[in-house]
């Protein structure tokens, strides 16, 4: 955790934090992101995150896809939910990344 992050809230695990990710410029992600993205034992990332905002997660980090592209195989939001729950439960924490939120958009916590 990097100075400026460690004065940020510190990610429980059973957690899960929604995230957006911005415009795609990693430049451009908020500290709580990067705070998220250092934290994180999984992330969840969709297709619109660029791959070059995952550099700032741990290296031991697992990431997986859900991401969806129109007419082609895509999870469902149902799916995807249900995999959140279950990583959070196995005392994971789970870090919903979402390409192309608006940066003004808060950390979201939940307690699984």
């Amino acid at each position: 955790m990097s100075a400026v992050t460690s004065k940020l809230p510190k990610f429980e695990p059973g957690h899960v934090w929604l995230v957006g990710a911005g415009p795609g410029d990693p430049g451009l992600l908020t500290l709580h992101a990067v705070n998220a993205l250092e934290q994180a034992d999984v992330i969840v990332y969709d297709a619109l995150v660029n791959e070059e905002c995952l550099s700032f997660a741990r290296p031991d980090s697992e990431r997986e896809y859900a991401g969806k592209r129109g007419g082609k195989p895509s999870p469902q939001q149902r799916d995807i939910s249900l995999r959140l729950v279950e990583l959070a439960q196995g005392g994971k924490r789970v870090l919903r990344l979402k390409g192309e939120i608006p940066l003004s958009s808060a950390v979201a916590v939940k307690r699984l």
